[in-house]
């Protein structure tokens, strides 16, 4: 019988920078017509799309 291959694991997946891997980032809100900032909410992160893990290039 033949000797299995192993297959190599697949990397890591590294944090997401912007978010620090919690997938969500501070948005500002603003209101009026100067669109004044009056506080801030939680917003989904638009560079890994709120999973936390670093896009990989």
């Amino acid at each position: 019988m033949a000797a299995k291959k192993t297959l190599p694991r697949p990397p890591a997946a590294k944090e997401c920078a912007p978010c620090k891997g919690t997938g969500e980032v501070a948005v500002s809100v603003r209101i009026g017509r100067k669109r004044r900032v009056v506080g801030q909410q939680n917003g989904l992160c638009l560079n890994c799309l709120g999973t936390g893990e670093a896009p990989t290039d």
